[in-house]
């Protein structure tokens, strides 16, 4: 502080002395005539001469931030016209007049009353005039004059950024640019050295330096490596006046990071790894992990694995793994612990991208030994062959061996195998096996022409562990013994004419064995010995498995035998061979004279002694019209009904019910209990109607049922008739209600002759007639019997 009150003190000196010889100077030109005057025209076209101002100043600036207890004198205005007795008034306007600027009107001179700033404003236009003091008139004309404030050291520099970051590659030459910084100044660059400013490093050393006039950081020491050290911190000053002494200054941080390059190749940390694998393990599970170390970063750092020699080559693969960097070593084969038990690789890691700039700090790779252990496993058994083909004969005895399969335990226990056929490949159960050795034999007669292979599957299974199981497929052949005899390839008829010539053939043969061809052709055609000589047919064998047959004598007649049976011999060429007689049929035919058939019926000649053909078919269509008349007639009266329901007028006897109620007498109609009518059997449900089978059940309506101790007739007989009209399974005549009960009898007995009808006693009922005209219809009944006998 103490060094810039004493720097503005000396600009303050320098300033007054050099703006003393300027008024000086001024003075003395003001002083001077005016060699070049100025003509004005007047009104009257009189020339004036305008005369030269007389204005003196003392100064021309003003110091910037003075901070002195009195205003700063500016300058002084002074007329030449100005005889010091007070009469001229002098005016000051313009930027700043009567606010910073301020002038004293009778000495002219002017005061800053505030503290001005360069960088805000750097100077200020001002007009200066005198005029009378008691007329305001102006005794010369206005004049501009510019107050220049000037300029001091009161702003530090300043960098554009507050924080650089900047790259630069690892191991970069000494010098290499890494990044430019730039700070400004405030202050006039014009006047002095307040705005030259010089740049230095105050924190980054000895790894990076600046220069001092460009602010460009460069590198300081070589081979900088980024594995050691990635991030530097670097602090830069920038200083004005030139760097100095009293200047003023600014910093600003620099983060810089080294950028990786591949300086380094991978380095295995360890010289041999060690592994193990099952046996069991099948091609492409993981067996271990290698990896090498690279301190770069980025695709720097990518390695790929490879395996360059050892004797497991062709047993084992590596693969590269890019997100974790490692090599996977995976199977590549099946192992075998019992074949071979230790592995030996030798792995290599190399560099994907290498950088040319850095080749000669040696190669980009390492080299490692992997030791892989192949662990013993429980293996299942092993076939000694992958399949089995068996031949057996058919129709060998049971029992018969057909074969044997065998398989071993891989594994140093060797355990004890057992044998077992798969039931679902032998559904019918035609082999066994031994469980302890594995021969197979037959159970059941085997028949090559019904089938010729069987296949079968055999487990093997280890006697101490079930799990372990082995499968292989077995075809049994079933070789073809000759036990089929030769037959017709198909069902021949033959036919030969009646005018056929002897010695013509009329049929060719031949057979088939369901043998194989080896027990089967060539056939052997004959006669049987018995008719070797037959009358009318003979027969030639071709010797290509066929025959023909032929007519050996001519003249045949349908009339006298329309068949004839040939048997004929074959016999296949098997070892012993097998003979078959079959039987051809031949049928005689009538023909046209130049041999086409014309009918092969011997009936035809027979019908023309009796009835044709035309008459028997209708004779057959009238018996069958005459069948169908009386099916009908016998289905239309079966359906016939009879009426449901039999009612004479003349038989009144079922209409008598009888009641053990005597009643009071023929007025009485309340001494008779009403449930008398009712079947108390059916009180607690509806009893159908029995004269037609209901197509449902119907179920009377609740509250239509009268109660039964109810004497009320006519409410009765109302819910039978309503009930009666509800009825869906009632029929459509309803008029007639009959009731089957008559109640549980009576101690007065009953009046009914139903009963009496039945027995052989002579009853008289002649005291009928004396019972009045109410019972005049049973007195006619029963007293006419007397009567009825004699008509009768």
């Amino acid at each position: 502080m103490k060094e810039d009150s004493c720097l503005h003190a000396a600009l303050i000196c320098l300033g007054m002395l050099y703006y003393s010889h300027a008024t000086s100077t001024e003075k003395l030109n003001h002083s001077r005539p005016s060699l070049h005057g100025h003509h004005e025209k007047g009104k009257e076209g009189q020339v004036l001469h305008r005369s030269k101002r007389g204005w003196v100043w003392n100064q021309f600036f003003v110091i910037e931030e003075y901070t002195g207890p009195d205003p700063v004198l500016v300058g002084r205005l002074h007329s030449d016209i100005d005889s010091g007795d007070g009469n001229i008034k002098y005016i000051l306007s313009g930027e700043g007049a009567g606010i910073i600027f301020v002038i004293d009107d009778k000495s002219g001179n002017i005061h800053a009353t505030k503290t001005l700033d360069r960088e805000e404003r750097a100077q200020y236009t001002l007009t200066a005039q005198a005029v009378d003091r008691n007329t305001n008139r102006p005794l010369e004309p206005p004049s501009e004059f510019i107050v220049k404030v000037q300029d001091i050291n009161d702003n530090p520099p300043e960098f554009l950024h507050e924080n650089y970051h900047a790259n630069v590659p690892e191991r970069s030459n000494v010098g290499t640019s890494v990044i430019q910084v730039t700070a400004s100044d405030a202050d006039d660059p014009t006047y002095g050295n307040s705005a030259k400013l010089v740049y230095s490093i105050l924190e980054g050393q000895p790894y990076f330096s600046v220069e001092a006039q460009t602010g460009i950081i460069r590198t300081a020491l070589p081979n900088m490596d980024r594995e050691a050290k990635e991030e530097y911190h670097v602090v830069i000053q920038a200083k004005d006046m030139g760097g100095h002494m009293g200047g003023l200054s600014g910093t600003t941080k620099v983060t810089i990071t080294l950028t990786d390059v591949n300086d380094n190749p991978p380095k295995f940390p360890q010289s041999v790894y060690q592994m193990s694998v099952s046996e069991a393990a099948v091609p492409g599970e993981e067996v271990g992990r290698v990896k090498a170390k690279d301190p770069d970063i980025g695709e720097n750092g990518l390695v790929s694995y490879s395996i360059i020699d050892g004797d497991g080559m062709d047993m084992f693969e590596i693969t590269t793994d890019y997100e974790t960097q490692e090599g996977v070593v995976k199977l590549k084969k099946v192992l075998d612990f019992e074949t071979q038990k230790f592995y030996s690789l030798k792995v290599e890691a190399a560099n994907v991208h290498i950088d040319p700039k850095f080749i000669s700090n040696g190669p980009f790779k390492d080299t490692v030994t992997v030791k892989i252990t192949v662990e013993d496993a429980d293996e299942p058994p092993i076939f000694l062959a992958p399949s089995y083909i068996l031949e057996v004969q058919e129709n060998s005895n049971l029992g018969t061996v057909v074969g044997r399969v065998h398989a071993k335990d891989p594994d140093v226990a060797n355990s004890a195998i057992r044998y077992s056929i798969d039931r679902h490949t032998d559904l019918e159960r035609y082999f066994s096996i031994n469980p302890e050795d594995g021969y197979i034999k037959t159970i059941k007669p085997l028949d090559r022409e019904e089938i010729a292979w069987h296949n079968i599957s055999v487990f093997a299974t280890e006697a101490h562990n079930r799990h372990q199981e082995a499968k292989v497929p077995v075809a049994i052949k079933v070789l073809d013994v000759n036990d089929n005899a030769p037959k017709f390839a198909a069902v021949y008829e033959a036919f030969i004419c009646e005018n056929s010539q002897s010695n013509q053939p009329f049929i060719t043969i031949t057979a088939d064995d369901k043998d194989d061809a080896a027990n089967g052709p060539r056939f052997i055609f004959s006669l049987p010995p018995e008719i070797i000589h037959n009358p009318n047919f003979t027969l030639r064998d071709n010797r290509d498995n066929t025959a023909d047959v032929l007519v050996r004598r001519g003249g045949f007649s349908r009339q006298k035998q329309d068949l004839y049976l040939l048997p004929i011999v074959i016999s296949d060429g098997g070892i012993p061979p097998m003979s078959s007689t079959n039987t051809l049929t031949i049928k005689v035919c009538g023909c046209d004279s130049q041999g086409s058939m014309l009918s092969c019926n011997a009936e035809a000649y027979i019908l023309n002694a009796g009835l044709s053909t035309g008459a028997l078919i209708a004779i057959l269509a009238c018996i069958v019209i005459l069948l169908v008349i009386v099916v009908l007639f016998v289905t239309l009266k079966r359906q016939k009904k009879e009426p449901l329901i039999v009612f004479e007028e003349e038989d009144v006897r079922e209409n008598i019910i009888t009641y053990d109620d005597e009643g009071g007498g023929e007025e009485d109609t309340e001494a008779f209990d009403i449930a008398t009518l009712q079947n108390p059997d059916g009180i607690n449900g509806f009893i159908p109607r029995k004269d037609i089978k209901p197509e449902y059940q119907y179920m009377p309506r609740p509250g239509l049922r009268p109660a039964p101790n109810s004497v009320d007739v006519d409410d009765f007989i109302n819910t039978r008739i309503q009930e009666a009209d509800n009825d869906p399974t009632a029929p459509p005549y309803d008029s007639i209600q009959i009731y089957g009960y008559e109640g549980r009898g009576s101690v007065a007995g009953s009046l009914s002759s139903l009963e009496s009808a039945t027995t052989d006693s002579d009853l008289d009922y002649d005291y009928l007639q004396n019972w009045g005209p109410r019972f005049k219809k049973l007195a006619d009944l029963y007293g006419s019997k007397d009567t009825f006998d004699d008509d009768s």
